[in-house]
């Protein structure tokens, strides 16, 4: 797998976008959530591994170290370039799989209604405002208090930003500003999403680790409910990323699902 910069023409001005693109096959999308572009590297070498798959992975303007124009500042903003990435990089059928706001980025790019998306998977998704269930803020919480909510088991999956080289930390603090943007004035949820969403017509696989804290499994019964025939699978002994904590299984429904 290697990076790549591609640059996009787009109203507001250029924009060069990292992205890897690895494989041949079926179409994937892979949009990553606020942890960075790391947290589904691997998950997106066994997607394409598996069977025959191109993967393309982006990495959202200023996470992982790349530049966000000023112009690029909200979630349909992404959305709107991703729909342009996959026309020229003239991809069709593409199953879009997104975690937390990759995947509130990929129910925005699924209300654009691209003839190019073949079918969507939201994976512990952020993004739709659900009373009694709110998304637990990441600009509030310590890494560790984070982590806790997180993961099914925190100790194994948790990292210790103060052991990471000076480098890396500087990029997780890049990581959580570029959040802090494109999350909005209401900590990571756009009020008029979940209404919205009920003109869905992409077929819909709602993912959740089940012991996700973050974004709770009501939460996630939530989106599925809130999009035209959407299936909802929880994934037990797992949290808000599934693709690091229980890679096999979602991997199975993600396949199963595009396949279908």
């Amino acid at each position: 797998m290697t990076s790549t910069v591609h640059t996009l023409t787009l109203a507001s001005g250029n924009l060069d976008l990292t992205l890897d693109d690895q494989g041949d096959g079926r179409s994937f999308l892979l949009l990553h959530g606020g942890g960075g572009p790391q947290t589904v590297g691997p998950f997106a070498d066994r997607l394409a591994e598996q069977r025959p798959a191109r993967v393309v992975t982006p990495v959202h303007p200023g996470f992982g170290g790349t530049v966000r124009p000023d112009w690029c500042t909200d979630i349909g903003t992404l959305a709107r370039v991703y729909e342009q990435l996959l026309g020229e990089l003239g991809l069709s059928d593409v199953t879009v799989v997104g975690n937390s706001i990759g995947g509130w980025i990929a129910a925005e790019m699924a209300l654009l209604g691209s003839d190019r998306i073949r079918g969507v998977v939201l994976v512990n998704a952020a993004g739709i405002l659900v009373p009694g269930h709110p998304v637990a803020d990441p600009h509030s919480l310590t890494p560790a208090e984070l982590s806790a909510l997180a993961f099914h088991d925190p100790a194994k999956f948790a990292v210790d930003p103060t052991a990471l080289p000076p480098g890396a930390q500087a990029v997780m603090t890049a990581n959580r500003a570029a959040l802090a943007v494109y999350s909005g004035p209401h900590a990571m949820q756009d009020p008029t999403l979940r209404e919205r969403l009920a003109k869905v017509s992409h077929p819909t696989l709602v993912v959740w680790g089940a012991s996700d804290r973050v974004v709770d499994t009501e939460y996630g019964r939530a989106f599925a409910e809130a999009i035209p025939d959407a299936r909802f699978t929880p994934i037990p002994r797992s949290g808000h990323l599934p693709q690091i904590e229980t890679p096999a299984e979602l991997l199975s429904a993600v396949w199963e699902f595009a396949a279908a």
